[in-house]
């Protein structure tokens, strides 16, 4: 057991983000955790420890193991060269996504392919799916060579569906669980030269400086605590995607398709029995999961309690469930919840692939609260999925000069890992679960939420491939277009004549359908331009579809001028005038704000370090000279004319 030396579902534009109140009480409550925990380490098990098995079985039911060897090797190399050819056509992008009101680029790439029409929202930042191509979909949308990747994934999705709910399969998960320790314990241990200290940047700070150099470590160390944090350890917010990371990448794997094969060998990752500079503790014991008693031994005078750490760990525990509707579930995942929101077999709709070399970042932060080594991903919640629905994940890690996978060299760090924990538990041990290339792991029943899981970084390159099933009810093609039917349904044009009119005026109708209006522009068209267009050079599915929406848009700006005429027509009785000029003026000010929310984005430091193809696009229909706008475009002007009618009334 190791410790140190020295102890989501698209949300409507009103409700995207907490109180400003509520935001400041967490963050003092996390600065007075952390501040508590000092200099301690909680500790973690990996699967040369004594009692790993057991933690397992107890704590961390839910995660499932595949072994490589137990999937197909045809899919295997279907899905490996699916990687490299994503890889290889520069579809594997950082988004620019934003965390506590600051723009950041992610650390790991990414590329999200799943049914056509689907999107993925997270962080501010809405994917649209390349779509992957099924025996019944063929489309022209890509070059055949995309396709033949799209399908690979798409056929590996089918695989996990078929596979993760398959409870007869239990025997062989469990048989790769004992399989994982028994290949760890029959080999030698072996003993790390060198001692894992902390970096600075990964030790909290009180400061929060703004520099955009220091990457405000506040924020950087609160979001790791934060239930939504989806965002991976970021090693420059002002460094853009790196064409010297393109090079290293091609001079070190631009062989490996030609010679790839898919690796069949069991788990044997030695996975090293090295410690810490924070060394083993004896002290610290493993106890099943909702266990009272606290067993510490020599972890030194100057040293809090656990218990009374786990007791305030609890206090804010349960605050942060009221904010986030997170329930309760401490210390294990349950095998068969009473009640869930994904029933029947599951079908994963998308899968977001990522991408990371650890050799091209210049920086990677220490995992902080347990001593597991660099993060490539924070802890996180996955966010977004529909409630109780699993999460598989297969990872491909690249191979060296030599052609020699990393996982076979002689430390644990040096492979790729998992870690999980109990979400605000320090009671319980984390667990850190080494990946051999090709192996599959599942995040079941109710893990994602009373868990969180970080991805730690070993010394290559790694593809991952993470099937979810996304919360999508406002986040389908399908849906914004019935959205804008409805919305224009109240829009009359005379045959004869071309003229418009609105159908109703109803205060409580033109302020739904101003809602879809704003809905339409900020969270589909301003997202797609923001960064959804990158990938028409890829994959063109969207382009028809998002033309349409634009054109959806004008009519819906057509229907707002309309109700402005309406509102300023002397002849309408007065009291019917203020009710329709109050809903026109709550729309019309949200709107202005969003608009210069998002012009700020597209033209923030951040994004001006994009290469040209993957730069946010301020659209020409936004702007004032526009001739395809027959309206006026300065809200501002519109929002005076209004308030001054209603001040005259």
């Amino acid at each position: 057991m190791r410790c140190s030396e020295s102890g989501c579902v698209n949300t409507t534009l009103g409700n995207m983000k907490r109180s400003g109140g509520s935001e400041s009480e967490k963050r003092r409550k996390r600065r007075r955790l952390l501040q508590e925990l000092g200099d301690q380490r909680i500790p973690y098990l990996g699967p040369s420890d004594h009692g790993f098995q057991q933690l397992w079985e107890t704590s961390y039911s839910g995660l499932a193991l595949r072994r490589s060897c137990s999937l197909p090797e045809e899919l295997h190399g279907r899905v490996e060269a699916a990687l490299f050819t994503l890889r290889r056509r520069g579809c594997f992008l950082r988004d620019l996504v934003k965390v506590r009101d600051r723009d950041v680029f992610t650390a790991v790439s990414r590329v999200l392919l799943g049914q056509p029409g689907t999107t993925y929202r997270y962080l501010d930042t809405r994917l649209f799916t390349i779509p992957w191509h099924t025996d019944e979909q063929r489309g022209t949308c890509c070059d055949p060579d995309l396709s033949a990747a799209c399908k690979a994934l798409w056929e590996l999705n089918c695989f996990f569906c078929s596979d993760v709910g398959d409870r007869k399969e239990g025997d062989v998960f469990k048989q790769c669980r004992k399989e994982l320790v028994g290949a760890i314990e029959s080999k030698p241990s072996v003993e790390g030269d060198t001692e894992s200290k902390d970096s600075e940047e990964s030790k909290p700070s009180d400061d929060g400086g703004d520099s955009e150099s220091k990457q405000s470590e506040e924020g950087e160390t609160e979001s790791k605590h934060s239930d939504d944090w989806d965002i991976e350890s970021k090693h420059s917010e002002e460094e853009g995607p790196s064409s010297k990371q393109d090079a290293a990448w091609e001079s070190r794997h631009g062989d490996e398709m030609g010679d790839m094969k898919t690796k069949q060998t069991e788990l044997g990752s030695p996975t090293a029995s090295k410690q810490h500079s924070e060394g083993k503790h004896t002290g610290w014991k493993h106890r099943p999961a909702g266990s009272t008693e606290t067993e510490t031994t020599d972890l030194g005078t100057q040293e809090k309690p656990v218990a009374e750490l786990k007791h305030s760990l609890s206090g804010y525990h349960i605050e942060d469930e009221e904010d986030e509707d997170q329930q309760s579930g401490q210390g294990c995942s349950n095998l068969n919840p009473a009640k869930t929101s994904c029933s029947g077999p599951t079908q994963f709709n998308v899968t977001l692939l990522n991408y990371m070399d650890p050799a091209a970042m210049s920086q990677l932060k220490e995992e902080p609260y347990y001593g597991m080594g660099k993060m490539a991903v924070g802890w996180h919640h996955d966010e977004n999925l529909v409630s109780l629905s699993p999460v598989a994940v297969y990872s491909y890690s690249c191979h060296d000069n030599k052609g020699v996978s990393s996982e076979e060299g002689p430390a644990e760090k040096g492979c790729w890992r998992i870690g999980l924990k109990v979400a605000w538990d320090i009671h319980t041990p984390g667990l850190t679960l080494p990946l051999q290339s090709g192996d599959s792991y599942y995040l079941r029943d109710d893990l994602n939420r009373t868990h969180q899981h970080c991805v730690l970084a070993g010394e290559s390159a790694r593809f991952s491939s993470t099937h979810r099933v996304a919360e999508c009810s406002t986040g389908t093609l399908d849906y914004i277009q019935s959205r804008c039917r409805e919305a224009l349904s109240n829009l009359s044009t005379d045959p004869e004549t071309g003229t418009h009119s609105l159908l109703s005026l109803l205060p409580a109708t033109l302020q739904g359908y101003e809602e879809i209006h704003n809905e339409v522009e900020f969270e589909w068209l301003r997202q797609y331009w923001f960064q959804g267009q990158r990938y028409t050079r890829f994959c063109s599915w969207w382009a028809r579809p998002m033309e349409q929406l634009e054109n959806d848009w004008r009519e819906m700006e057509l229907m707002t001028q309309l109700l402005l005429a309406a509102v300023e027509e002397e002849g309408q009785p007065e009291e019917g005038r203020r009710e329709m000029a109050e809903t026109l003026l709550t729309a019309l000010t949200d709107r202005q704000q969003h608009r210069q929310t998002w012009r700020d984005r597209c033209h923030s430091s951040l994004a001006q370090t994009l290469p040209p193809e993957e730069a946010p696009v301020d659209r020409p229909f936004w702007a004032d000279d526009d001739p395809s706008m027959p309206l006026p475009f300065d809200l501002a002007d519109i929002i005076n004319r209004v308030e001054s009618l209603l001040w005259r009334m």
